[in-house]
């Protein structure tokens, strides 16, 4: 069952690139005593993630700072060799988004937010969404019902609704 509001996030390890190469990530480390924006997407450099979903964040990174948010971070099942490439890509890492890779799917699993897509290429690959997560526990999520569009799951439409 996936994840919905009111909900408290799994404990998760993901990965992310750091200066002495990867470098483990608890997800209750992250957000516990924090207000965190997480969104993910299906793959580092698809398409819609990189034209749309990630851009929509860089361009209100400053805005969710603003409403006192303080990490917004990306998740996609890539290893975090390709997450840092594509952050680099996208100017993710220069607006201060965190890029984590979820490779095992682990957390995106945990939350039900898991599908394949197989004739794609996409296998064990999360749906895209955006949260808002205040100490741990999701108080808004808006998840898209199609993982080639982004409208709902955008940087923009989570701050209309925040």
């Amino acid at each position: 069952m996936p994840i919905s509001q009111g909900d408290t996030l799994p404990d998760a390890t993901l990965v992310q690139m750091g200066p002495e190469g990867p470098t483990q990530v608890k997800m209750s480390e992250k957000t516990k005593g924090r207000k965190v924006v997480v969104f993910a997407v299906p793959g580092a450099f698809t398409p819609t993630c990189h034209s749309a979903h990630v851009p929509s964040f860089v361009r209100t990174k400053d805005q969710f700072d603003a409403k006192g948010v303080d990490e917004v971070i990306c998740v996609s099942c890539n290893d975090p060799f390709v997450m840092q490439a594509w952050g680099e890509a996208t100017g993710a890492n220069a607006a201060g988004i965190t890029m984590l890779g979820d490779a095992s799917s682990e957390f995106t699993k945990a939350i039900g937010m898991d599908f394949d897509a197989a004739p794609a290429g996409l296998v064990a690959r999360s749906k895209r969404y955006a949260m808002l997560v205040d100490d741990g526990k999701v108080t808004l999520l808006q998840a898209e019902e199609n993982s080639g569009v982004c409208e709902v799951s955008g940087g923009e439409s989570l701050l209309d609704n925040m």
